[in-house]
Formats: structure tokens, C-alpha cells, sequence
């Protein structure tokens, strides 16, 4: 016999980090699943939707659900629709999954607030216990997404790393260019080996008509 249940998701979590911080970090897939303990992040496809596991327990019975998910975002709006359909690991429960949600400002001023509402569609063998559950388990992790997104959202954002300085290249008595001997990072290297490089073809460049010079003297003595 097959089965068929709906669960309805419907949640606001209030974060103390402003509505651009939270947006950041929500609008981030990876991030997203860093913050939902059983899930897995897969590879991406080329029309932007992403493979992604999710592991979750209902009472003794742990089901892993593997599905297909496309997010759908408005940067100006801080808005999101998330799609998603797969099937647990056995093939025997399918589901499909509908999502929206959106970052407002909170009521205090750097807070925020996000709202959430969705609906998951589940047809197989595990619908009936899952939906048993499903008011506990939706609980459990909402309490405990909440967690990881105020801490990922407390914590400093990741700078973009920074150009090594490269210091001016000083001149040497016989006119040409040397590094100067304190310097840092690859690029500033790579610069200064560069640099000396093309001052050595240089020296080689105005040496070689000197040495024809002198062969063709020494050949007209020799004469």
C-alpha cells in the first residue's frame, strides 16, 4: 500500500546580526548546510542546481534522503525559493519540497528576523511514520539551525586577501636594476626574480656587440 503525507513549515528565527550579515550567510548553500546537522553538500549542475543529502532520525529509524536542489535568490529583495525533490537511499519514500524564505530587519536595531514557509509532499512506505514525526524532528532542527546561523553570523566575515606590497627596485651604480633584499610573498618574488631576469639579458644584450667588435678588429690585424 502506498502512502501519501504533507508537512507544512512555517518558522521565523530571530538573529542578532544585521538583516546584510544574515542574508550573507543564508543565501550560501555551503553555508546553509554547515549550519543543518546530516547534511551534505554535492556537486553542482550546469543549469545552477545542486545534489545534496540529508540525514535525519525519526525516533529509532535513521533515513538518508539524496535529492536535487535548485535556489532561486533576490539580492535586493533578501529573498529565496528553494526546490528540491529526491527519494531516500532505498528508493522506497520519494518526496518534492517547496520553500520560501526572506531576511527583514528586527526590532532592535542590527538584529534581523527570517521568515520561512514551505511544504514537503512525501509518497512511499516511510510517509505515514515521517509524518508521525515530523512536527518533532522540524522542531529539533530549527532549534539547532538557529544555533549555527547566530554563531556563523556573530563571527567575523572572511576579508578578501590582501595584494603583498611590492617594494620600488632600487638602482645600482652601473645603471641597472636590482630587487631590493627584503621582500615578502610570492608574487613579490616572482617580481623580483622577473626583474632580474630582464636585467641580466639586458647586460647580455650590450656586451654581445662589444665582442663582435673586437673579433672583426682582431681578424683585420691578423690580415
Amino acid at each position: 500500500m502506498r502512502f501519501t503525507a504533507l508537512i507544512s513549515i512555517t518558522e521565523e528565527i530571530a538573529v542578532p546580526s544585521p538583516p546584510e550579515r544574515v542574508w550573507e550567510i543564508i543565501s550560501d548553500p555551503s553555508a546553509v548546510v554547515s549550519c543543518i546537522g546530516g547534511a551534505e553538500l554535492g556537486p553542482s549542475h550546469d543549469d545552477g542546481s545542486f545534489d545534496g543529502t540529508l540525514a535525519i532520525r525519526f525516533g529509532g529509524l535513521r533515513v538518508k534522503f539524496a535529492a536535487r536542489v535548485s535556489l532561486d535568490l533576490d539580492e535586493t529583495t533578501h529573498e529565496g525559493r528553494l526546490a528540491a525533490r529526491g527519494a531516500d537511499g532505498q528508493g522506497a519514500t520519494r518526496f518534492s519540497a517547496g520553500a520560501t524564505f526572506r531576511v527583514v530587519e528586527g526590532d532592535t536595531p542590527g538584529a534581523s528576523r527570517v521568515f520561512c514557509d514551505g511544504e514537503i509532499k512525501l509518497n512511499g512506505k516511510l510517509a505515514k511514520l515521517i509524518e508521525s514525526g515530523a512536527g518533532m524532528v522540524v522542531s529539533r532542527m530549527t532549534k539547532e539551525f538557529t544555533d549555527q546561523l547566530v554563531q556563523r553570523c556573530a563571527a567575523a566575515p572572511a576579508e578578501p586577501l590582501a595584494a603583498t606590497p611590492v617594494e620600488p627596485l632600487a638602482t645600482a651604480s652601473d645603471g641597472s636594476h636590482s630587487a631590493q633584499p627584503r621582500r615578502t610573498g610570492l608574487f613579490a618574488r616572482l617580481r623580483a626574480w622577473w626583474a632580474k631576469r630582464r636585467s641580466g639579458h639586458a647586460g647580455q644584450a650590450t656586451q654581445r656587440p662589444e665582442s663582435s667588435s673586437a673579433d672583426v678588429l682582431d681578424q683585420g690585424s691578423r690580415r
